[in-house]
């Protein structure tokens, strides 16, 4: 250590994490957020033009959300009130907006910050709209969750959005040349394990701080081996039933959609390792399978149907060698919504035409009277005619023939293409000539 570094059993820093002494001091200092900080950022023109507004900082764990809205209060010269939505209440929020009352009468505003703000509920948020209108306080809401899903469209349109990253690798080395600074202790790491300590942080700044003030306490250097055994790896960021659900499942989806089996193998062990319902992706896997290959490969429906059953019969971890193996065929499988839009255009021009009785001629007679009233008569049993195909109209009396299922020329789909596209002809012909 050298002389000069400040000593960490200072009066002061006694049992003072190193994440919290290494909080930066200004808005300048904050790492991997230039995008909303820069000069020629959103946040930073307000800054620049001492024009504060009320916002919602949305962005993943461990990435500056409350040390922004810290230093944006002292920028701002505005009172800091911070609450936490897990453990307020209305009483603790009426005590705030007392507060900011009173300082507003003599000249002093107030930011209001909540973190987790998402976990107040309607009501509660619908409390903070008087006083965010009239001035009384500028509201810096902190949430790790889509606020299009979890906030009031009331309060939202009286914030600003501002979407902060997840730190990258430059922002997470400058935090570790930060630490090394300040402490005056370098890592005990390898270069290897150097990269791997930034990988486990997974983007998250106060992640990283506390594993580097774990292994400030080291002595021995530590290969990648080493370090794994030391620093347990961090479960990565997913929440099942929010954002990361959505957004994974969505990235699976596309890059099957893509015929892109790496991709698609990449995001769904992302999935797995998350801890997703391997379930879940079996049954989103049989509506792929349906929606985006259907006819183009008639296999495709069964390899995740196979997927499915395999799991419930295998479980974890075996089973979840099915659902890659079908992730895989589905994503080399060639694509066709011709089925889709087939259907939802026969569901658009059934909602149209109404209770149409289908014509006459294909209709059961079980009955004499049904009979005499014409029902299946002149019917034409297309397996018994020339080609296996009649032609009749099978379209209710009325209704103008549409062409509601158009084949792509995509795998097996090329083929019933050419099918239909002969029947076609044929009933075109019948129309013109109704003899032939």
């Amino acid at each position: 250590m050298s002389e000069n570094a400040p000593s960490l059993f200072e009066p002061d820093e006694v049992g003072r994490p190193l994440a919290d002494r290494l909080r930066p001091q200004s808005l300048e200092e904050v790492v991997g957020q230039d995008h909303l900080l820069g000069a020629d950022a959103p946040i930073g023109r307000m800054v620049a033009e001492h024009r504060l507004v009320s916002m919602v900082l949305w962005g993943p764990p461990g990435c500056g959300k409350t040390t922004i809205a810290r230093l944006l209060a002292e920028r701002a010269d505005l009172v800091f009130a911070p609450l936490s939505a897990t453990f307020s209440g209305v009483a603790e929020l009426r005590k705030v907006f007392q507060a900011a009352g009173k300082r507003r009468e003599i000249g002093q505003g107030t930011m209001l910050f909540v973190d987790e703000i998402h976990r107040f509920n309607r009501a509660q948020q619908d409390s903070f709209l008087p006083y965010v209108e009239d001035g009384t306080i500028v509201l810096v809401g902190a949430t790790t969750e889509n606020p299009s899903f979890e906030l009031n469209a009331a309060l939202l349109s009286r914030c600003q959005v501002f979407v902060l990253r997840r730190l990258d690798e430059s922002a997470l080395v400058a935090l570790i040349d930060r630490a090394e600074q300040t402490t005056g202790t370098p890592l005990p790491l390898t270069t290897e394990a150097r990269q791997a300590l930034i990988a486990m942080a997974d983007g998250d700044g106060r992640y990283l701080l506390n594993l580097v003030e774990q292994l400030q306490t080291i002595t021995d250097t530590l290969d990648v081996a080493g370090l794994a055994q030391l620093v347990q790896q961090r479960a990565p960021v997913y929440d099942k039933s929010q954002e990361g659900h959505y957004n994974l499942i969505s990235a699976l989806h596309k890059s099957m959609r893509g015929s892109d089996p790496d991709a698609a193998l990449y995001w769904l062990a992302r999935m797995l390792d998350g801890g997703e319902d391997p379930l879940y992706i079996a049954r989103r896997l049989v509506r792929f399978a349906n929606e985006d290959i259907a006819i183009a490969d008639p296999q495709a429906v069964h390899q995740a149907l196979a997927a499915w059953d395999v799991y419930e019969r295998l479980g974890s971890p075996e089973g979840e060698l099915a659902i890659a193996q079908a992730v895989v065929y589905l994503a080399t499988a060639p694509k066709s919504i011709a089925v889709y839009r087939g259907f939802n255009a026969a569901t658009r021009l059934a909602k149209r035409t109404g209770s149409l009785m289908p014509p006459e001629h294909i209709l059961n007679a079980p009955t004499k009277l049904m009979k005499d009233l014409g029902y299946g008569k002149d019917y034409e049993y297309d397996p018994d005619s020339p080609g296996g195909f009649s032609g009749a109209d099978y379209f209710p009396e009325g209704v103008e023939r549409e062409k509601l299922y158009r084949p792509t020329g995509n795998g097996y789909e090329r083929i019933i293409g050419e099918h239909v596209a002969e029947w076609d002809r044929l009933r075109r012909q019948n129309r013109a000539d109704p003899e032939a």
